[in-house]
């Protein structure tokens, strides 16, 4: 059985019955989706991901709209890159708005990593998203820069033109040296005008899981491991 296979079975008993559910996006989450089917457990889901709301569809689950729900028993993602203090940084799937919000609902919210994704504190290797009202992209830019950041509006693969998230905003990718404290960076973004939200996650996370290769263990806040 694989490392995330294994996290998924792991966080499946963390699922009580009768509850709402959230799930982001990523493979140990689609594992999850496939053990939550076949568990008989009676739970609905909200989630972000389109990709993981149609998994779910074909898996007989129920998926709730997220504007519908205002509490969350569980919630389940992924990051690029959590830290001892239970900091995370999310970049690639643009979905971190409606990601934060549905972690913001939820008595409990996990994620669910291999331990390359682990460290004492972010390294920012990654860039912090932003997902930007469009009429502040001009000032949004030079706030970032004035902040030491090298922002980049994150473009289509697929059209000419930007890439925008679901609310039809643009995403900016910035590149910030490693700061000295995480929670100031994020503060400092998210008051700046027209920015919605960040990839920083900060003050959101319950607890941390990590599929290593043969066996799964629960981080506590300050690193410590528990095999589970």
């Amino acid at each position: 059985m694989s490392a995330k296979k294994r996290c998924a079975q792991k966080a499946l008993t963390l699922i009580p019955d009768h509850s709402v559910i959230g799930l982001g996006g990523g493979q140990t989450v689609s594992y999850l989706v496939d053990d939550l089917a076949s568990s008989g457990l009676d739970v609905q889901v909200v989630t972000p991901s389109m990709n993981t709301a149609w998994h779910c569809k074909e898996a007989g689950l129920q998926v709730l709209p997220t504007w519908m729900v205002d509490h969350v028993d569980a919630a389940f993602d992924g990051c690029d890159e959590v830290d001892y203090d239970y900091n995370a940084l999310k970049s690639g799937g643009a979905i971190h708005t409606d990601e934060k919000i549905i972690a913001s609902m939820a008595d409990r919210y996990i994620v669910l990593v291999d331990p390359g994704k682990v460290s004492e504190t972010l390294s920012f290797r990654h860039p912090v998203v932003l997902e930007v009202i469009q009429e502040a992209y001009s000032i949004v830019l030079r706030r970032v820069k004035e902040l030491g950041g090298r922002p980049e509006v994150r473009r289509s693969k697929n059209k000419d033109g930007f890439l925008r998230s679901d609310h039809g905003n643009l995403i900016l990718d910035v590149q910030f040296p490693q700061p000295d404290d995480i929670s100031a960076l994020d503060w400092e973004l998210n008051h700046i005008y027209g920015v919605v939200d960040t990839s920083l996650v900060v003050g959101l996370i319950n607890g941390v899981m990590i599929a290593k290769e043969n066996e799964v263990v629960w981080m506590d806040q300050g690193g410590k491991e528990h095999v589970i």
